[in-house]
């Protein structure tokens, strides 16, 4: 399946879902935190949409599984 196309305020909405609060942000780059598993992830905050390619890494440094991402979403 592919990924879909997501805004950031969606992809840091989801990443809040599954534990990730907001640590900092420098510019336009927002920093979120999951004390549970102690991971980091940083998403850029912009207009456009996450590029595919980009997004896969933001999951994979997540942590968050395909079909766990796809129940995320739908919530």
């Amino acid at each position: 399946m592919k990924l879909p196309v997501l805004k950031p305020k969606k992809m840091i909405s989801i990443l809040r879902k599954n534990g990730f609060y907001i640590d900092h942000q420098t510019g336009s780059h927002i920093t979120l935190l999951n004390n549970k598993t102690n991971q980091r992830v940083t998403v850029s905050y912009h207009s456009k949409d996450i590029k595919r390619g980009t997004l896969q890494n933001i999951l994979k440094q997540a942590g968050i599984n395909m079909d766990e991402f796809i129940k995320l979403l739908k919530k």
